[in-house]
């Protein structure tokens, strides 16, 4: 025969479960700090940036981000430079693809010239 405890039927009692605490969220012994913040980003909370060279530079004004070359600043963070390169970069290809249609006019209209004069002779 199976303990009192043990039998089926019998409600087992326990302590109310409680939601842990948010993620960063400060305890009784940690000091006060902004919430949502962690011990980690709190002491690693240097923002990324990167000196751009005279082509990033040359892009950057290329895509309107800045208006003359005095404006941009000595760091910029990462995000602003691969924004301005996918920028640059769809800007070239519409470039492409125009001078891409040209060509093809071109090409149609030497065509046609160059057979004018032989389809008319006997």
């Amino acid at each position: 025969m199976l303990p009192a405890r043990l039998r089926p039927g019998r409600l087992l009692s326990a302590a109310p479960l409680r939601p842990p605490a948010p993620r960063g969220a400060a305890t009784a012994g940690d000091p006060a700090r902004s919430p949502g913040t962690t011990r980690a980003e709190q002491a690693h909370r240097v923002v990324a940036s990167c000196k751009p060279s005279k082509f990033d530079k040359k892009i950057l004004l290329w895509t309107g981000r800045f208006k003359t070359e005095e404006e941009i600043p000595q760091r910029i963070p990462p995000e602003m430079l691969d924004k301005a390169r996918n920028k640059a970069r769809v800007k070239a290809c519409y470039i492409m693809i125009g001078l891409s249609i040209i060509a093809c006019f071109a090409v149609i209209v030497s065509a046609k010239k160059v057979r004018l004069p032989h389809a008319m002779s006997p």
